[in-house]
C-alpha cells in the first residue's frame, strides 16, 4: 500500500478504476489503516508464537531447549514467510497486491475501528507527553526541481521532444528577456528623419512584420509599426514619415531583468507580441517577441530570411566560423558547446570579459575548455571567431 505511486493512483481513480478509488480511500485514512493492519498483524504473530510454543512443549516436552527451538522455528517462519518474502513481492508489484488487498482491508478497517480509536487515544497521549505532533495526511507537494527530476526519470514514458518541452518550461523561471533578446545592434527600424525614399527602401527590404520607429538615433524609439498596415495603405496614399507616424502605435518597454515566464504572461495581458528592452538607466538594449519565448519552449520553428546571415558557418575541415555577436545559449543549444551562460550573453562579451582587453586578430585562447581563434576585430568588438567541432572541442 505504501509503495504505490500516488500520482498514478490518483490518475487511475480519476479515470474510474474502482480498486484505485478504494485504495485512495484507505490511504486518505492512513492512521486507521495502519492501526487495523498492525492490530491484525500483532494478533496473528502473538497467536502463532503461542501455538508454536505449545506444539514444541507437546512434542519435545517442557524444557528450556524446547522453548529455544520453538522461538528459533517461529522466528525463521515469520522472517521468511511473513516479512521478507511478502514485503519484496509487495514492493515489486504494489498495484497487483494493493488493489486486491483493499477488498479485505476496507471492511477490516471498519470492523476494527473502535479498537483502533481507543489505541490512537493512548498513542496521541504519549505523543503529547513527548511533545510530538503527528504528521497530517496531506498530499506532499513537489518543488520545481523535484518535478524536473520526475520528468527526467519518467523520460522513457515520454517522447524526447515532449520531455524537452517540459524541461524548457521549468527553465523559463530562471531565464530573463536578456537571455533571448535581439541585441540593439541587430535591430532593424525606420527613421522618421530619413528621406521618403530611404523609408520606402527600409520597408521593402525589412525581414520582419513589425519594426521600431525612431527619430535620428535608433535608441530614441517613438513607436512600433506593423508592416502589413503600411502595405495596406500603399495603394491609397503616399508612404512617408507622416504616414508612418499616424499608423504606428506606442512602444512597449520592459526591464531587462524581466523573467521569460512573467513576460509571456505580460504579452497575454497586453495583447501584444513585441517588446523593447531597456536597462536600469532607460537605455535601449534590445527587443524580444513572443516567438522568441515560444522557441525557448519548443525549439526553433521559424524559417530564416534569405536576407539574413546565419550566426555560424561550417567549413570543409569541420571547424566552425561563428559571428561573435551570437548568443551563447544558441551556440550551446544548436551546436552542443558548453559555454557558461551565467555572465555575458554573447560570445563577444564572454571573450572580452576573459581577456579584459580588445584582442588582435589571430589571437588564440582556450575558453571553457574550447580552443577559440579570433578572426576579425572591428569597432572595439570581436566580429568573428573560429571554433573546433563540438565533439572535439576539449581535446
Amino acid at each position: 500500500m505504501m509503495a504505490l505511486n500516488r500520482y498514478r493512483l490518483r490518475h487511475l481513480a480519476k479515470t474510474g478504476n474502482r480498486a484505485a478509488k478504494r485504495t485512495v480511500y484507505l490511504l486518505n485514512r492512513t492512521d486507521r489503516l495502519l492501526g487495523s493492519i498492525l492490530l491484525g498483524n500483532n494478533l496473528v504473530n502473538t497467536a502463532a508464537a503461542a501455538l508454536g510454543t505449545t506444539i514444541a512443549f507437546r512434542v519435545l516436552g517442557q524444557s528450556e531447549l524446547s522453548l529455544t527451538i520453538a522461538t528459533l522455528a517461529v522466528t525463521a517462519v515469520f522472517l521468511v514467510f511473513s516479512e521478507i518474502t511478502p514485503k519484496i513481492i509487495g514492493a515489486s508489484y504494489p498495484e497487483n497486491i494493493a488493489f486486491p488487498a483493499s477488498l479485505v482491508l476496507k471492511p477490516l478497517m471498519k470492523l476494527t475501528h473502535p479498537i483502533v480509536v481507543v489505541a490512537n487515544l493512548f498513542v496521541n497521549g504519549l505523543l503529547l507527553v513527548f511533545k510530538l505532533k503527528p504528521a497530517g495526511a496531506e498530499v506532499q507537494k513537489l518543488s520545481s526541481e523535484e518535478l524536473r527530476t520526475l520528468v527526467l526519470e519518467g523520460g522513457h514514458f515520454l517522447p524526447k521532444k515532449h520531455q524537452n518541452m517540459l524541461l524548457n518550461l521549468f527553465d523559463l523561471q530562471s531565464i530573463t528577456v536578456e537571455d533571448v533578446m535581439t541585441p540593439r545592434s541587430k535591430i532593424e527600424g525606420i527613421d522618421l528623419n530619413a528621406t521618403t525614399e530611404e523609408i520606402r527602401r527600409e520597408i521593402a527590404t525589412c525581414n520582419h512584420t513589425r519594426l521600431p520607429v525612431y527619430r535620428g538615433r535608433p535608441e530614441d524609439v517613438v513607436g512600433v509599426v506593423h508592416i502589413r498596415k503600411v502595405l495596406n495603405l500603399s495603394d491609397s496614399s503616399e508612404i512617408d514619415a507622416q504616414t508612418i507616424a499616424e499608423i504606428m502605435k506606442a512602444p512597449y518597454f520592459v526591464p531587462i531583468e524581466t523573467g521569460l515566464l512573467a513576460q509571456l504572461q505580460n504579452f497575454q495581458d497586453q495583447q501584444d507580441r513585441f517588446a523593447l528592452i531597456v536597462d536600469e538607466y532607460g537605455d535601449l538594449m534590445g527587443l524580444v517577441t513572443i516567438e522568441d519565448i515560444l522557441e525557448e519552449i519548443i525549439g526553433e520553428f521559424t524559417t530564416q530570411s534569405p536576407l539574413q546571415v546565419a550566426d555560424w558557418k561550417r567549413l570543409e575541415d569541420g571547424s566552425i566560423v561563428v559571428d561573435a555577436a551570437a548568443s551563447l545559449r544558441d551556440l550551446n543549444r544548436q551546436l552542443g558547446y558548453q559555454f557558461p551562460i551565467d555572465g555575458p550573453k554573447t560570445l563577444n562579451g564572454l571573450l572580452l570579459e576573459h581577456l579584459e582587453e580588445i584582442p588582435e586578430p589571430g589571437t588564440s585562447l582556450k575558453l571553457a575548455g574550447c580552443p577559440v581563434e579570433i578572426l576579425h576585430v572591428q569597432h572595439r568588438s570581436i566580429k568573428s571567431v573560429r571554433l573546433p567541432p563540438p565533439d572535439i572541442k576539449s581535446q
